[in-house]
Protein backbone atom coordinates (compact mmCIF):
# COMPACT_ATOMS: atom_id res chain seq x y z
CA UNK A 1 0.00 0.00 0.00
CA UNK A 2 1.31 3.31 -0.88
CA UNK A 3 0.16 7.51 -1.06
CA UNK A 4 1.25 8.45 -4.21
CA UNK A 5 3.18 12.17 -4.44
CA UNK A 6 1.07 15.17 -6.70
CA UNK A 7 4.27 15.17 -9.30
CA UNK A 8 3.91 14.81 -12.89
CA UNK A 9 6.28 15.30 -15.88
CA UNK A 10 5.17 15.82 -19.49
CA UNK A 11 7.36 13.36 -20.70
CA UNK A 12 5.60 10.50 -18.82
CA UNK A 13 5.09 7.28 -20.12
CA UNK A 14 2.00 6.65 -18.95
CA UNK A 15 0.71 2.82 -19.85
CA UNK A 16 4.03 1.82 -18.52
CA UNK A 17 3.22 3.88 -15.35
CA UNK A 18 -0.16 1.97 -15.23
CA UNK A 19 0.98 -1.32 -15.93
CA UNK A 20 3.68 -0.94 -12.89
CA UNK A 21 1.21 0.58 -10.41
CA UNK A 22 -0.72 -2.41 -11.50
CA UNK A 23 2.12 -5.18 -10.76
CA UNK A 24 2.34 -3.39 -7.68
CA UNK A 25 -1.02 -3.79 -6.47
CA UNK A 26 -0.70 -7.77 -7.55
CA UNK A 27 3.17 -8.42 -5.81
CA UNK A 28 2.51 -6.32 -2.57
CA UNK A 29 -0.48 -9.07 -1.53
CA UNK A 30 2.01 -11.57 -2.24
CA UNK A 31 4.44 -10.26 0.20
CA UNK A 32 1.54 -9.64 2.93
CA UNK A 33 0.71 -14.12 2.00
CA UNK A 34 4.52 -14.68 2.63
CA UNK A 35 5.27 -13.34 5.68
CA UNK A 36 1.50 -14.41 7.22
CA UNK A 37 2.88 -18.21 6.19
CA UNK A 38 6.21 -17.58 7.52
CA UNK A 39 4.94 -16.04 11.02
CA UNK A 40 3.37 -19.62 12.20
CA UNK A 41 7.25 -20.88 12.65
CA UNK A 42 8.93 -17.92 12.47
CA UNK A 43 9.36 -14.62 14.92
CA UNK A 44 7.83 -11.10 13.48
CA UNK A 45 11.01 -9.48 14.25
CA UNK A 46 12.81 -12.22 12.41
CA UNK A 47 10.24 -11.74 9.55
CA UNK A 48 11.10 -7.63 9.59
CA UNK A 49 15.25 -8.68 9.40
CA UNK A 50 14.67 -10.66 6.42
CA UNK A 51 12.45 -8.26 4.45
CA UNK A 52 15.20 -5.92 4.80
CA UNK A 53 18.42 -7.70 4.31
CA UNK A 54 17.17 -10.00 1.51
CA UNK A 55 16.21 -6.30 0.09
CA UNK A 56 19.76 -5.07 0.35
CA UNK A 57 21.14 -8.34 -1.48
CA UNK A 58 18.77 -7.54 -3.72
CA UNK A 59 19.59 -4.44 -5.02
CA UNK A 60 22.93 -4.58 -4.53
CA UNK A 61 23.18 -6.42 -7.76
CA UNK A 62 21.23 -3.41 -9.98
CA UNK A 63 23.37 -0.52 -8.27
CA UNK A 64 26.55 -2.38 -9.72
CA UNK A 65 24.70 -3.04 -12.90
CA UNK A 66 23.10 0.38 -13.48
CA UNK A 67 26.38 1.89 -11.84
CA UNK A 68 23.56 3.74 -9.65
CA UNK A 69 25.68 6.62 -7.30
CA UNK A 70 25.04 5.51 -3.35
CA UNK A 71 26.03 9.23 -2.47
CA UNK A 72 24.07 11.39 -0.47
CA UNK A 73 24.52 14.55 0.78
CA UNK A 74 25.38 15.12 4.10
CA UNK A 75 22.15 16.79 4.73
CA UNK A 76 19.76 14.04 3.75
CA UNK A 77 21.55 11.14 5.80
CA UNK A 78 18.99 12.04 9.04
CA UNK A 79 15.38 12.46 6.40
CA UNK A 80 16.76 9.23 5.15
CA UNK A 81 17.56 7.60 8.76
CA UNK A 82 14.37 8.66 10.04
CA UNK A 83 12.02 7.18 7.06
CA UNK A 84 13.36 3.73 6.99
CA UNK A 85 12.77 3.75 10.43
CA UNK A 86 9.43 4.45 9.86
CA UNK A 87 9.04 2.02 7.22
CA UNK A 88 10.56 -0.73 9.54
CA UNK A 89 8.29 -0.06 12.13
CA UNK A 90 5.24 -0.30 10.01
CA UNK A 91 6.29 -3.42 8.67
CA UNK A 92 7.22 -5.14 12.09
CA UNK A 93 3.30 -3.55 12.87
CA UNK A 94 1.76 -5.04 10.15
CA UNK A 95 3.60 -8.38 10.19
CA UNK A 96 2.60 -8.74 13.58
CA UNK A 97 -0.97 -7.97 12.81
CA UNK A 98 -1.89 -10.28 9.87
CA UNK A 99 0.03 -13.01 11.89
CA UNK A 100 -3.71 -13.19 13.49
CA UNK A 101 -5.98 -11.21 11.41
CA UNK A 102 -7.44 -11.82 7.75
CA UNK A 103 -5.21 -10.44 5.44
CA UNK A 104 -7.58 -7.71 3.94
CA UNK A 105 -9.04 -6.79 7.81
CA UNK A 106 -5.40 -5.72 8.43
CA UNK A 107 -4.69 -3.81 5.24
CA UNK A 108 -7.96 -1.77 5.03
CA UNK A 109 -6.66 -0.89 8.48
CA UNK A 110 -3.83 0.42 6.99
CA UNK A 111 -5.63 2.13 4.24
CA UNK A 112 -6.36 5.01 6.46
CA UNK A 113 -2.46 6.30 5.45
CA UNK A 114 -3.63 8.27 2.66
CA UNK A 115 -6.58 10.00 4.69
CA UNK A 116 -3.41 11.03 7.80
CA UNK A 117 -1.45 12.38 4.93
CA UNK A 118 -3.83 14.34 3.87
CA UNK A 119 -4.87 16.03 7.27
CA UNK A 120 -1.16 16.40 8.41
CA UNK A 121 -0.83 17.83 5.33
CA UNK A 122 -3.31 20.24 5.70
CA UNK A 123 -3.37 21.11 9.82
CA UNK A 124 0.87 20.86 9.89
CA UNK A 125 2.01 21.80 6.59
CA UNK A 126 -0.70 24.58 5.93
CA UNK A 127 -0.99 22.77 2.51
CA UNK A 128 -4.80 24.10 0.76
CA UNK A 129 -7.15 20.83 1.52
CA UNK A 130 -10.89 21.74 1.14
CA UNK A 131 -13.49 20.77 3.38
CA UNK A 132 -14.99 18.10 1.39
CA UNK A 133 -11.61 16.47 1.08
CA UNK A 134 -11.35 16.60 4.63
CA UNK A 135 -14.96 15.10 4.87
CA UNK A 136 -13.80 12.64 2.63
CA UNK A 137 -11.31 11.49 5.12
CA UNK A 138 -13.11 11.12 8.23
CA UNK A 139 -15.44 9.42 6.21
CA UNK A 140 -12.67 6.95 5.87
CA UNK A 141 -11.85 6.81 9.56
CA UNK A 142 -15.43 5.53 10.10
CA UNK A 143 -14.70 3.15 7.29
CA UNK A 144 -11.53 1.94 9.51
CA UNK A 145 -13.95 1.33 12.44
CA UNK A 146 -16.23 -0.47 10.85
CA UNK A 147 -13.29 -3.18 9.99
CA UNK A 148 -11.51 -2.70 13.37
CA UNK A 149 -14.89 -3.81 15.34
CA UNK A 150 -15.17 -7.30 14.28
CA UNK A 151 -11.34 -7.45 14.27
CA UNK A 152 -11.20 -7.04 17.92
CA UNK A 153 -14.16 -8.96 18.73
CA UNK A 154 -12.49 -11.63 17.10
CA UNK A 155 -8.52 -11.27 17.78
CA UNK A 156 -8.59 -8.16 20.45
CA UNK A 157 -6.57 -5.25 21.20
CA UNK A 158 -4.32 -6.95 17.84
CA UNK A 159 -6.79 -5.37 16.01
CA UNK A 160 -5.53 -1.89 16.67
CA UNK A 161 -1.83 -2.49 15.14
CA UNK A 162 -2.47 -1.76 11.76
CA UNK A 163 -3.20 1.37 12.58
CA UNK A 164 0.39 1.96 14.14
CA UNK A 165 1.46 0.70 10.19
CA UNK A 166 -0.96 3.18 8.73
CA UNK A 167 0.65 6.08 11.00
CA UNK A 168 3.91 5.27 10.54
CA UNK A 169 3.68 4.52 6.90
CA UNK A 170 1.39 7.69 6.53
CA UNK A 171 4.66 9.91 8.01
CA UNK A 172 7.11 7.57 5.86
CA UNK A 173 5.18 8.76 2.30
CA UNK A 174 5.75 12.15 3.47
CA UNK A 175 9.67 11.71 4.26
CA UNK A 176 9.59 9.96 0.46
CA UNK A 177 8.14 13.14 -1.09
CA UNK A 178 10.84 14.98 -0.28
CA UNK A 179 13.65 12.47 -0.90
CA UNK A 180 12.24 10.98 -4.24
CA UNK A 181 13.74 13.19 -6.31
CA UNK A 182 16.86 14.14 -4.73
CA UNK A 183 17.56 10.33 -4.54
CA UNK A 184 17.99 7.41 -7.06
CA UNK A 185 15.48 4.92 -6.83
CA UNK A 186 17.19 2.37 -6.58
CA UNK A 187 19.92 3.40 -4.32
CA UNK A 188 16.93 5.12 -2.00
CA UNK A 189 15.91 1.78 -2.08
CA UNK A 190 19.38 0.06 -0.90
CA UNK A 191 20.05 2.79 1.97
CA UNK A 192 16.58 1.94 3.54
CA UNK A 193 17.25 -1.66 3.90
CA UNK A 194 20.93 -1.14 4.60
CA UNK A 195 19.55 1.23 7.47
CA UNK A 196 16.74 -1.03 8.10
CA UNK A 197 18.97 -3.83 8.92
CA UNK A 198 21.65 -2.09 10.76
CA UNK A 199 18.58 -1.81 13.32
CA UNK A 200 16.79 -5.04 13.30
CA UNK A 201 20.32 -7.76 12.96
CA UNK A 202 21.68 -6.50 16.16
CA UNK A 203 18.38 -6.24 17.97
CA UNK A 204 17.73 -10.07 16.99
CA UNK A 205 21.46 -10.89 18.41
CA UNK A 206 20.32 -9.61 21.84
CA UNK A 207 17.00 -11.05 21.62
CA UNK A 208 18.73 -15.16 21.05
CA UNK A 209 17.73 -17.17 23.58
CA UNK A 210 15.49 -14.66 25.30
CA UNK A 211 12.61 -16.78 24.41
CA UNK A 212 10.80 -13.64 23.60
CA UNK A 213 8.07 -14.82 20.34
CA UNK A 214 8.44 -11.43 18.53
CA UNK A 215 12.28 -11.39 18.73
CA UNK A 216 13.87 -14.66 19.71
CA UNK A 217 15.36 -15.69 16.48
CA UNK A 218 14.98 -19.61 14.66
CA UNK A 219 16.70 -21.78 12.04
CA UNK A 220 13.81 -22.31 10.08
CA UNK A 221 13.05 -24.97 8.14
CA UNK A 222 12.92 -25.46 4.40
CA UNK A 223 9.48 -24.27 3.86
CA UNK A 224 10.00 -21.44 6.36
CA UNK A 225 12.74 -20.32 4.45
CA UNK A 226 10.80 -20.09 1.00
CA UNK A 227 8.45 -17.96 2.32
CA UNK A 228 11.11 -15.55 4.14
CA UNK A 229 12.74 -15.53 0.26
CA UNK A 230 9.44 -14.32 -0.94
CA UNK A 231 8.91 -11.57 1.66
CA UNK A 232 12.27 -10.12 0.98
CA UNK A 233 11.43 -10.83 -3.57
CA UNK A 234 8.34 -9.64 -3.23
CA UNK A 235 8.88 -6.60 -1.22
CA UNK A 236 11.56 -5.78 -3.16
CA UNK A 237 10.06 -5.91 -6.43
CA UNK A 238 6.43 -4.61 -5.79
CA UNK A 239 8.30 -1.70 -4.29
CA UNK A 240 10.58 -1.07 -7.08
CA UNK A 241 7.35 -1.51 -9.53
CA UNK A 242 5.83 1.97 -7.44
CA UNK A 243 8.68 3.67 -7.28
CA UNK A 244 9.10 3.32 -11.29
CA UNK A 245 5.38 4.29 -11.63
CA UNK A 246 5.46 7.38 -9.93
CA UNK A 247 8.20 8.60 -12.61
CA UNK A 248 6.45 6.99 -15.65
CA UNK A 249 2.57 8.31 -15.08
CA UNK A 250 0.95 11.36 -13.30
CA UNK A 251 -0.20 10.58 -9.93
CA UNK A 252 -3.38 11.47 -10.44
CA UNK A 253 -3.32 8.30 -12.99
CA UNK A 254 -1.65 6.35 -10.83
CA UNK A 255 -3.54 7.15 -7.20
CA UNK A 256 -6.90 5.12 -8.11
CA UNK A 257 -5.31 1.82 -8.90
CA UNK A 258 -3.61 1.71 -5.86
CA UNK A 259 -7.24 0.90 -4.27
CA UNK A 260 -6.85 -2.04 -6.24
CA UNK A 261 -4.45 -3.90 -3.65
CA UNK A 262 -7.72 -4.48 -1.22
CA UNK A 263 -9.31 -6.80 -3.31
CA UNK A 264 -6.25 -8.71 -4.66
CA UNK A 265 -5.79 -9.71 -0.71
CA UNK A 266 -9.20 -10.23 0.25
CA UNK A 267 -8.88 -12.61 -2.76
CA UNK A 268 -5.18 -14.26 -1.82
CA UNK A 269 -6.71 -14.43 1.93
CA UNK A 270 -9.23 -16.55 0.25
CA UNK A 271 -7.38 -18.71 -1.93
CA UNK A 272 -4.78 -19.64 0.74
CA UNK A 273 -6.18 -18.95 4.28
CA UNK A 274 -9.85 -19.34 3.56
CA UNK A 275 -10.34 -15.97 5.14
CA UNK A 276 -13.01 -13.51 3.97
CA UNK A 277 -13.88 -10.62 5.49
CA UNK A 278 -17.39 -10.72 7.23
CA UNK A 279 -20.37 -8.00 6.22
CA UNK A 280 -19.39 -5.24 8.86
CA UNK A 281 -15.91 -5.70 7.44
CA UNK A 282 -16.77 -5.54 4.07
CA UNK A 283 -19.32 -2.70 4.38
CA UNK A 284 -15.94 -0.93 5.85
CA UNK A 285 -13.76 -1.87 2.64
CA UNK A 286 -16.38 -0.51 0.21
CA UNK A 287 -16.80 2.93 2.54
CA UNK A 288 -12.68 3.32 2.65
CA UNK A 289 -12.34 2.73 -0.96
CA UNK A 290 -15.25 4.96 -1.66
CA UNK A 291 -13.33 8.20 0.19
CA UNK A 292 -10.37 7.60 -0.86
CA UNK A 293 -11.63 7.22 -4.55
CA UNK A 294 -13.63 10.52 -4.06
CA UNK A 295 -10.80 12.28 -2.23
CA UNK A 296 -8.76 11.88 -5.07
CA UNK A 297 -11.52 13.10 -7.20
CA UNK A 298 -11.59 16.14 -4.91
CA UNK A 299 -7.78 16.07 -5.81
CA UNK A 300 -8.14 16.38 -9.52
CA UNK A 301 -10.78 19.13 -9.36
CA UNK A 302 -8.62 21.42 -7.08
CA UNK A 303 -5.79 20.87 -9.33
CA UNK A 304 -7.08 22.54 -12.20
CA UNK A 305 -7.54 25.88 -13.35
CA UNK A 306 -10.01 27.96 -11.64
CA UNK A 307 -11.96 28.52 -15.18
CA UNK A 308 -11.99 24.35 -15.71
CA UNK A 309 -13.34 23.73 -11.86
CA UNK A 310 -16.30 26.10 -11.77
Amino acid sequence: MTTLSPTAHSSDRTLLGVALMLGFCLTAPLLDVSAKLASTTVPTGQITAARFVLQCVLMAPFIWVMGVSMRVDRGLWVALAVRSLLLLVATFCFIAAIGVMPLADALAIVFVAPFIVLLVGKYYFKEDVGRRRVGAALVGFVGVLFVIQPSFAAFGAVAFIPLGTAFAFAFYILMTRGLSRRIHPVALQLHTGLIASLVCVPILVVAQGTGSALFDPVWPDATSLIWLLGVGIFATVSHMMMTYALSFAPSATLAPLQYFELPMATLFGYLVFSDFPNALSLLGIAIIIGAGLYMIHRERVAARPTTLAK
